[in-house]
């Protein structure tokens, strides 16, 4: 059973994917047709097509590997003179010497001059105004942006968050010590405060000492203060108020970092504090949050990702490095296709309520398109964010020339900068070959 949800998990990410992927192109086909820009394809993935249907001038399919997608848009960069030139002869412009950058460039060329030649309307990429051409590149990534609000929302104030309310689940019949690792009572231990004042699973803290209290948060930190010190504890039970005394006993319990992880001396061994103990523990519960929380949970994790994007280079040799010296990898570090796979797999799998797996390949989506949100704006080509650049780079040397007034600069031939766009998409591949491996001999641990 655990296997099939397993394989339930990896489908349903691999669905989300390509809805992703497809919004993500839509981002790009939706101002471009708007702004009069021939569109010859729309796909979604590589590859071998599987279906493809032509509507108007677009051709709309759908490949093999859902793993990206594209739209080709006519006239992407200037036309080469020399190309257009030679076929309006009707010769060949033959091949550039050069060597195998050189080849590149002219292929490019070549490729994008198709698409121009013989053109009997304006509805050219490269034609249009800066802010037109900015629009476009940008669509793809902000509709990614906008479906992860759109799935944090969802999870937020649709599902809501897991809290801890003050509602008693489960009241401890005795004190077991931190340092030793059981959970049934002996004789000879003592009985736990909660259960010596009477409180009973189901009741509802209102206040503690004086001091009303929304959350167990709010409670526990009163009670942990106040270790050997009586307090008067009122709860709900049935309707009714009851008033109680707790003593909270001293107890020696584990530090936690900001990020609940247990804190270690130069020993490894775990750092304790006194802390006062009652004996209770809450009822979890989903709790709506704000219908804004979904926006703010998404650009909060915009920050984060950046925060990896920008070393990623780093954080990808860290991983590969973990698959020689065995070390276990960085939780929040970056994953392949495959990594969140597995994730999702593990979700799917969880021997958890189903909301809660639910709630988590939510979160892992939303997480999925922050990812791609961010990742496509990086300013190197062939990312939309080096199309952007592109664009920009040609605004300001209008710009500067009407400024001067100089005579208005040629298109800039983006065309040129295919080497370092092939150099971009070997050094893609190599990471993302080291993710994969990572991913598959040394996996992240989650769960």
């Amino acid at each position: 059973m655990e296997v099939i949800a397993f394989i339930v998990g990896v489908v349903v990410l691999v669905v989300g994917l390509a809805v992703s992927i497809a919004l993500h192109e839509f981002g790009h086909l939706i101002p471009a047709k708007k702004f009069g820009v021939r569109v010859g394809q729309y796909m979604i993935g590589f590859g071998p097509t599987l279906w493809s249907r032509r509507i108007g001038e677009t051709e709309y399919g759908v490949k093999a590997l859902p793993l990206g997608g594209y739209i080709s848009m006519a006239g992407m960069y200037p036309p080469s003179p020399k190309e257009l030139a030679a076929a309006a002869s009707g010769s060949s412009a033959g091949r550039a010497g050069g060597g195998f950058f050189a080849t590149m460039v002219q292929d490019a060329r070549a490729a994008n001059d198709e698409t121009l030649v013989n053109s009997e309307n304006d509805g050219v990429f490269y034609k249009l105004s800066v802010w037109k051409r900015v629009v476009i590149m940008l669509g793809g990534p902000v509709m990614n942006l906008l479906f992860a609000i759109v799935l944090f929302a969802i999870l937020l104030s649709g599902i809501g968050v897991q809290t801890a309310t003050t509602t008693i689940a489960t009241v401890s019949e005795c004190v077991i010590p931190a340092d030793e690792a059981r959970t049934t009572c002996e004789p000879g231990d003592p009985a736990a405060p909660a259960a010596a004042a009477g409180i009973l699973p189901g009741d509802v803290i209102m206040s503690v000492d004086g001091v009303e209290v929304a959350t167990f948060a709010d409670a526990s930190d009163i009670i942990r203060a106040s270790a050997a010190q009586p307090l008067e504890i009122v709860v709900d039970r049935d309707g009714e108020m009851q008033t109680v005394r707790l003593t909270p006993t001293t107890a020696m319990r584990p530090v936690f970092d900001d990020d609940g992880v247990p804190i270690v001396d130069e020993n490894g061994e775990p750092e304790l504090v006194e802390v006062g103990f009652a004996g209770i523990s809450p009822t979890v519960e989903y709790v709506q949050q704000p219908i804004w929380a979904g926006p703010q949970a998404a650009f909060e994790r915009v920050e984060a990702v950046a925060g990896i994007i920008w070393q990623l280079p780093v954080k990808v040799y860290e991983a590969g490095m973990t698959l020689v010296t065995g070390e276990e990898r960085d939780p929040n570090g970056p994953l392949s296709v495959v990594g969140a796979g597995v994730v999702a797999g593990e979700i799917a799998a969880l021997d958890a309520p189903v909301l809660n797996r639910v709630a988590g390949m939510l979160s892992l989506l939303a997480s999925l398109n922050i990812a791609l949100f961010v990742f496509n704006l990086i300013p190197l080509l062939p990312l939309d964010g080096g199309h952007i650049v592109v664009a920009l780079w040609e605004g300001i040397k209008r710009t500067w020339a009407k400024i001067f007034r100089l005579p208005e600069p040629k298109p800039v031939d983006a065309t040129k900068l295919v080497p370092v766009t092939f150099v971009v998409v070997i050094g893609l591949m190599v990471m993302g070959g080291v993710l994969i491996l990572a991913d598959l001999f040394n996996p992240i641990s989650l769960f």
